[in-house]
């Protein structure tokens, strides 16, 4: 548990800029040089406590199983080496040893192999074996929310000491895999890490608005580590744009908008960090917890408020096909109804796996993983089942709300505790033991018991959504009257209320006549969010207008757009052409066998390409350019082609199914290869060959590769600063060839100007204008 912190804290700085340039250091990874180097590294965590740090970072941001397989060291050997040089320099002085954890360098599933367990086991090792060395942890620099909630569930199963969270963004304001700053702040918050915010990313000017958005949405203190500016090269060396006076400028700023512990990443040093030190005598500010009510998923954030829609489609009860489905393991039906569901207007998705003979807990961990995988809305995880739920919401990406606990004290005892430990929004239904009270006023009590039971737990009311349940009036005529009045009664108690609609007509004729009466007399008793069918459109319209008539919309804009609002038009004619499009645009892999099949019966695979991947691809990336789309989802299009051609490829005679031939290579040195594969995936969804030689790729291994492959392109990656130089060599001893095909370089440290400096023919920023740009060299 962190101390309540009075003042500004402060952090070191960058470990790999002091580790750069030095011939000691050449081709030996940086962790273990805890063992070969130790004086070196303690020397620099002396500058950074002598600069005014507080908190001394190990030399271990690479330091985990998965990562660190090229070491000449064990993973033991080299934590304890590092732990033991932060401590000697540490002793005597308050500063405290934090243990540094670097992302693991792999994509989590869906778009890449490695699963939220094994990315929870990589952190649990390492804290089970330095829980007992070190004063806490900083999780930095992951971009991927979902691989970030592993590492944070890791720490904070395993020991009670201080974490601190930071996350990495990009240009665009959201992190590699689609999240903007508040649904981080959101997530973190949720988790109860004891400081959250920003490192790396862009200069320190940027990370002002990134801090202001993630303070309205977490009391909890904000740390930001920013580059000392933009990488540059200059006279082969990469350098940083900022002086340390301008850094220490933007902290001033960074911190004004609500940062509370601040420090350094790439490029800063101890006299940067010296140039903040004066900050650790400005005193922080308190802030009070989020009163409003939210859920997330990884890209998409949803206030709960007057008007909502939940979508009730992906519920089997009285659903035949659904019902199949689930016993089939069918998620491309689930993935289907879900997207059918998003594009109708539901504001997030009720998923609900209840069927008979069903392991239900493993069913719907793995219907959220595949709703999420094509899906942006919010889930609600409805289960009568709490060890179900809680496996529902331990791998959901964001903050969910579940379904649901009610007013037994055995409910409420094993959902509290679940609900504490992740931060998710439950709908409270107003039953007991003893069943549904039929008066508003029984119902009303047990409100009342929920609230102050979830009190107990930490649990604010924002958290809780009360279903005032909605029963028949086939069996009673008073249902409905009784329904209403209990809402009326909840909405005294300052909380959000919630029913499942079309109840009310269950064994009536035109039920829809009966479902959107009463969804405007429940509005205007105080219904908040309507759980029901977005496909029935004069419900969703109407539900639009009474928000624009009672004042609830503001300038009628929600009412405007979703008037506006038309089907996405497919530029190809029938039917069956439509379909394979829809399903490379929305990522559905498990549709296109069957459907690129369908195709083939009256087309060559020529046409199906020209008249159907092509364009589907085409709009995928201008949605990806506009940002309306994300990663997760340009990668599912992308392997969904990927899918697609391996098909068409089948049925060509002698006709040369492959594009060019381009090699790929993360540089010597550097052990993260996200980027590049990233950049396989969607280079080979457009149909060129790829030679990939992975990561820490020596420069003689390019070189020979070159030789036996002959490619038409070589694409090289870094994502640390410290081995742009490495690319660079590279480059250097590839012109020397005869003949030699173009460059093409990419990273998260790579700039413009620094891909001409180095000698490369282009510059990739990302995956698709890397696609954009050989396809326009190659028409040349």
């Amino acid at each position: 548990m962190l101390q309540p912190i009075t003042h500004i804290q402060l952090f070191d700085g960058a470990m790999g800029t002091m580790l750069t340039g030095r011939k000691e250091t050449e081709g030996i990874l940086f962790e273990d040089l805890n063992v070969l180097s130790p004086e070196l590294v303690q020397d620099i965590h002396r500058q950074y406590l002598k600069a005014g740090a507080e908190y001394l970072t190990t030399n271990t941001f690479g330091a985990n199983r998965i990562k660190l397989k090229d070491s000449k060291f064990s993973l033991e050997e080299v934590i304890d080496a590092a732990i033991a040089n932060a401590r000697k320099v540490a002793e005597n002085s308050s500063a405290k040893v934090i243990f540094d954890i670097g992302p693991s360098g792999k994509l989590m599933e869906p778009l890449g192999d490695l699963t939220f367990e094994a990315a929870y086991n990589n952190i649990k090792e390492i804290v089970q074996y330095t829980r007992d060395k070190v004063d806490g942890y900083l999780i930095e620099t992951y971009a991927d929310l979902l691989e970030m909630k592993a590492a944070v569930l890791a720490v904070k199963e395993n020991c009670t000491l201080p974490l601190f969270a930071t996350m990495t963004f990009e240009e665009s304001g959201r992190t590699l895999t689609g999240s903007t700053p508040e649904i981080v702040a959101l997530t973190l918050t949720s988790l109860q890490v004891d400081a959250l915010g920003v490192n790396c990313s862009t200069g320190p000017d940027r990370m002002i608005e990134i801090v202001e958005k993630m303070r309205a949405f977490t009391h909890l203190p904000i740390l930001v580590q920013p580059n000392k500016g933009l990488p540059e090269m200059c006279c082969g060396q990469i350098s940083y744009s900022l002086n340390d006076s301008d850094f220490a400028f933007w902290t001033e700023k960074i911190v004004a908008a609500g940062a509370t512990i601040v420090g350094g990443c790439c490029g800063t040093t101890p006299q940067t960090i010296r140039c903040i030190a004066h900050l650790k005598q400005t005193k922080t500010k308190s802030y009070k917890p989020i009163s409003d009510t939210y859920i997330c998923s990884a890209t998409r954030l949803l206030k709960l408020e007057k008007g909502i829609l939940c979508g009730e489609r992906l519920n089997p009860t009285g659903k035949k096909l659904l019902q199949k489905a689930l016993l089939e393991n069918n998620f491309d039906f689930l993935q289907q109804e879900a997207l059918q569901q998003a594009a109708a207007q539901a504001d997030f998705l009720d998923v609900n796996v209840g069927i008979p003979n069903c392991d239900e807990k493993t069913l719907i961990v793995e219907a959220v993983k595949k709703i999420q995988e094509v899906c942006e809305l919010p889930l609600q995880l409805d289960s009568a089942n709490p060890a179900a739920i809680e496996a529902a919401i331990r791998i959901y990406n964001g903050v969910p709300m579940i379904n649901s606990v009610n007013g037994n004290e055995e409910s409420m005892q094993a959902l509290f505790p679940v609900i504490a430990k992740y931060g998710a929004v439950s709908v409270a239904l107003t039953l007991d033991k003893n069943g549904i009270p039929e008066t508003p006023e029984g119902r009303l009590e047990i409100a009342k018991k929920i609230i102050a039971k979830a009190a107990e737990y930490g649990i604010g009311k924002h958290l809780l959504v009360f279903d005032a349940l909605v029963m028949t009036i086939s069996s009673n005529q008073q249902h409905g009257r009784i329904t209403l009045e209990t809402l009326a009664q909840l909405k005294k108690l300052g909380v959000l209320t919630i029913i499942g609609l079309s109840n009310i007509s269950f064994g009536l004729p035109q039920r829809a006549y009966l479902n959107r009466t009463f969804l405007i007399m429940a509005l205007q008793s105080g219904l908040d969010i309507a759980i029901m069918n977005p496909n029935d459109t004069d419900s969703v319209r109407m539900l639009k207008a009474f928000n624009a008539l009672a004042g609830y919309d503001d300038n009628c804009a929600t009412y405007i757009a979703a008037s506006n609002a038309t089907p996405v038009e497919i530029p190809v004619q029938k039917q069956s052409e439509q379909t394979l499009y829809q399903a490379i645009v929305q990522g559905l892999k498990g549709t296109t066998e069957t459907l690129t099949n369908k195709e083939l019966e009256d087309k060559t695979p020529e046409t199906i390409i020209n008249e159907i991947l092509i364009p589907a691809l085409t709009e995928v990336g201008e949605k990806f350019e506009k940002g309306t789309l994300f990663l997760p989802q340009l990668i599912n299009s992308a392997e969904t082609a990927k899918a697609v051609f391996a098909i068409l490829a089948k049925h060509f005679k002698q006709i040369d199914t492959k594009k060019e031939k381009i090699i790929l290579a993360t540089v010597q040195g550097d052990i993260h290869d996200i980027g590049k594969n990233i950049v396989k995936i969607v280079l080979e969804s457009h149909g060129f060959q790829i030679i990939d030689l992975g990561k820490n790729v020596a420069i003689e291994k390019v070189v020979e590769a070159f030789g036996t492959h002959q490619p038409d392109a070589i694409g090289l990656s870094a994502l640390m600063t410290t081995t742009v130089d490495a690319m660079a060599k590279t480059i250097a001893e590839l012109r020397k060839l005869p003949n030699i095909c173009p460059i093409f370089v990419g990273g998260a440290v790579v700039t413009e100007q620094i891909a001409k400096e180095i000698g490369a023919d282009l510059y990739g920023a990302d995956a698709l204008t890397t696609v954009n740009k050989l396809e326009e060299l190659w028409k040349k």
